[in-house]
């Protein structure tokens, strides 16, 4: 049904999209192509989807619920986005291997390091920090579980990562949100008042309103953050609409700088954009108006880069690899540092976030091979 699954399958058989020989790890990039794979596999129903996300789990895994090459005391939320593929696993199969392991990616969250005002660092050696990234990788996952297995007070811990955020790191000029919020205000790329870095990257924000649209399914109707989740993705998702490019429907790796010099539209992100848009009016949450800027979009992504390779097989172009804050080397967090990531094709994060997009508007349309056009 999909294209692009069936070329994911071919490409990277067992989801190892490494070089050969290189070190395979438990990482996040291989949880957005996942959540890619089974969306496609909603859509489709074809058995190859869905065992290729078993096939890609189960070498990590042993039957006691460890997880090879993952590390707990690393504290990095990137590590708990593969998650919902073993909750997706344990509601498939009941095998208590998925849950035991589960439970130790939540065991995580309940013991992650926090800033003072209670939000989760993104990472052991990023202290004090909150990325938006870290919404998408965490927060889906945390409330899925919380709801299969019967943790109703951790929704109003949830809500406030997401508030966190939101109050912290938005821009009241754009409406968006900064990528990263120091509460220290001790890293050179934090504005030394409010904490905050300096631009608005968009699959960052790409990030938090995915994050968002996969988290308020699993809420409780009666639960007070649901309305509150729900007023930030409208306001959100109206802020990302007033920035898509007029004429190609596209998103820009910096967004409120498109014509500046080096800008460029950048995949990953338009594909998160269409994704969260789509889900958003499916499900409700969104006005059905903001279907048309989903539809813009895609259209746009397939115009612009998808592509057929010699063998015939689909090619997702134009996603830049990487972007962060500080580390080593240091990542200031300027317009030029964005502009300067490394672009590349078929990059698991880009692909994963196209398989999203693609079933949303299969979804809707009720066409299941809508998304291969």
């Amino acid at each position: 049904m999909l294209a692009f699954s069936k070329a994911t399958i071919t490409r990277w058989p067992d989801g190892r999209f490494v070089t050969p020989g290189a070190p395979w790890r438990w990482n996040y990039e291989l949880g957005v192509l996942l959540e890619g794979m089974d969306a496609a596999w909603n859509v489709s129903g074809d058995a190859r989807d869905y065992r290729y996300i078993r096939d890609s789990m189960d070498p990590f895994l042993s039957p006691n619920g460890t997880i090879s090459t993952y590390k707990e005391d690393d504290k990095e939320l990137d590590n708990i986005l593969p998650g919902r593929q073993l909750l997706l696993l344990y509601r498939t199969t009941h095998d208590p291997g998925y849950a035991a392991a589960a439970a130790v990616l939540y065991r995580q969250l309940k013991r992650q390091p926090r800033t003072r005002s209670g939000g989760f660092w993104h990472k052991q050696r990023y202290p004090n920090q909150m990325w938006l990234d870290g919404l998408y990788m965490a927060e889906p996952f945390y409330a899925q579980y919380a709801s299969m297995f019967h943790h109703p007070r951790a929704f109003a811990d949830i809500t406030h990562q997401f508030v966190l955020m939101r109050q912290h790191a938005y821009d009241p000029a754009t409406g968006l949100l900064f990528h990263g919020w120091d509460e220290s205000r001790q890293q050179r790329w934090a504005n030394p008042r409010t904490g905050t870095s300096s631009q608005i990257w968009a699959r960052g924000m790409g990030w938090y309103l995915m994050a968002l649209a996969d988290t308020l399914p699993y809420y409780p109707a009666n639960d007070a953050g649901r309305e509150t989740l729900l007023k930030i993705l409208r306001r959100e998702a109206a802020a990302v609409i007033r920035y898509q490019s007029a004429g190609s429907g596209l998103w820009y790796q910096v967004m409120d700088k498109a014509g500046a010099p080096g800008n460029y539209p950048e995949s990953s992100a338009s594909c998160m954009f269409v994704y969260a848009l789509a889900k958003g009016v499916r499900l409700g949450y969104l006005p059905r108006q903001d279907l048309a800027a989903a539809e813009r979009g895609y259209q746009g992504i397939v115009r612009r880069f998808v592509k057929a390779g010699a063998d015939g097989v689909m090619n997702l172009t134009g996603t830049v690899k990487a972007a962060g804050l500080g580390g080593t080397p240091y990542r200031d967090g300027s317009y030029g540092y964005y502009l300067s990531e490394k672009v590349v094709t078929n990059d698991p994060k880009g692909i994963g976030a196209f398989l999203l997009a693609s079933a949303e508007l299969a979804r809707l349309s009720g066409d299941g091979t809508a998304a291969t056009r």
